[in-house]
């Protein structure tokens, strides 16, 4: 026997679009810069994290995906988001955010905050499978 979701389904979470930084990063302007003119922006944080990352500056690193996904969960509440539910990658705003949590997952694992990194693996997971598969 199975049993029906009388709660329904958990509506997934779409953050607006942030033009302003997407276009500036698109643009060529650096990404500290944009995170100065735009601190909500988890796009500009994830960048910075991930260019940290890649250059071996884990430390750094895990302050910009720290405070990227702590802006991430800020815009996330104030657009309905309720602490679960999907937050897909399909949708481009919500790419920075996704961005951030995997950065630091990934900063977290660096420097051996193994409870963190799988926190914040599953929360990838759990929000977006895809996100989880494209950013791995």
């Amino acid at each position: 026997m199975t049993h029906q979701n009388l709660l329904g389904d958990v509506p997934a979470t779409l953050l607006p679009d942030e033009a302003g930084p997407r276009e500036a990063l698109a643009a060529g302007t650096p990404a500290a810069e944009v995170a100065a003119a735009h601190p909500t922006s988890c796009e500009a944080w994830a960048v910075l994290a991930e260019a940290a990352l890649a250059d071996g500056r884990t430390v750094e690193g895990y302050a910009y995906a720290r405070t990227g996904y702590h802006r991430g969960l800020d815009a996330l509440r104030r657009n309905g988001w309720k602490g679960h539910g999907p937050v897909p990658w399909e949708h481009e705003p919500n790419r920075g955010f996704l961005r951030a949590l995997h950065a630091l997952g990934q900063a977290a694992a660096a420097i051996g905050e193994d409870e963190e990194a799988s926190r914040c693996a599953q929360f990838l997971q759990d929000s977006s499978p895809q996100a989880a598969r494209v950013l791995a």
